[in-house]
């Protein structure tokens, strides 16, 4: 299904133009019109996916298989020393369909890592007790796969 307001989905559907470096079945990426340095790539699903929650287990391989081909593609590619590799899922997505960033790096390029505030976890009980929560979600969360 795709939206028929989503930007990403009229890409894929040909009805906006993009400069594409690949597509199969299940995925498309383009080059981003505004990039952080040449070879800013976007790699998504085909189809209309929101959050990284909503792709089935395959699509999550595949759309990771893509991704790991890409980093090697961006970078012979554009002479880069490595790749950044990022999602926004859910916050901070410009569009609202789930797309995976590439983007070309070189030591000194004066892209700054993390913008926000980090802060310390106030102790290791802390520590342990958000592990646990994740842990126990995680487990949760396989038993109903």
């Amino acid at each position: 299904m795709r939206s028929s307001e989503c930007v990403f989905c009229s890409i894929i559907s040909g009805k906006e133009t993009a400069a594409v470096v690949y597509e199969d079945h299940l995925v498309f990426a383009f080059l981003d019109k505004r990039p952080l340095f040449p070879g800013h790539t976007l790699l998504l699903p085909r189809s209309h996916i929101a959050e990284m929650g909503d792709l089935s287990p395959h699509e999550t391989g595949h759309l990771f298989n893509a991704a790991r081909l890409l980093t090697i593609a961006v970078k012979r590619a554009s002479g880069a020393q490595g790749t950044f590799v990022a999602v926004n899922n859910k916050v901070s997505q410009s569009v609202q369909h789930l797309h995976v960033h590439i983007v070309p790096r070189n030591k000194g390029d004066g892209l700054r890592g993390f913008f926000w505030p980090r802060k310390k976890y106030q102790s290791f009980q802390e520590i342990n007790e958000i592990a646990a929560r994740i842990s126990e979600e995680m487990r949760k969360i396989s038993e109903s796969q």
